[in-house]
């Protein structure tokens, strides 16, 4: 079993696809670890020597931001915007989309379940 970056990759499936369970691996930078580690991208996670696993390992612990610092980096960066207060940092603070979207309808992944009026007041 191929581990990277702390991640047990999937047996079973395709090198190119495996490497997307890393998170901060797209399907492009997996293609391009791949073709740095010269493997055969058909090649399955099962199929591989401990050689090529040990490559891709050294290629993305030089090359890529993943996993925990990643995370760390993404969550420092909400924060700064929150801390000086700019727009895009209210929006995160207040739970609202923040890249523009419309409020009045949709956005229930940001706000979350409706609350009906009746619910609100209560007599």
């Amino acid at each position: 079993m191929a581990r990277i970056a702390g991640i047990d990759l999937p047996r079973n499936k395709r090198i190119e696809i495996a490497l997307t369970y890393i998170y901060g691996i797209g399907i492009s930078l997996s293609n391009e670890i791949i073709k740095k580690a010269n493997i055969d991208i058909n090649k399955r996670v099962k199929d591989l020597t401990d050689e090529e696993v040990n490559r891709m390992r050294t290629i993305i612990e030089k090359d890529c931001k993943v996993e925990g610092v990643l995370r760390s980096d993404v969550a420092m960066n909400i924060k700064r915007l929150m801390d000086i207060g700019s727009y895009r940092g209210i929006r995160h603070r207040k739970g609202l989309p923040v890249r523009g979207q419309r409020t009045k309808t949709n956005s229930r992944t940001r706000k979350g379940k409706r609350k009906t009026i009746g619910v609100q007041r209560k007599k």
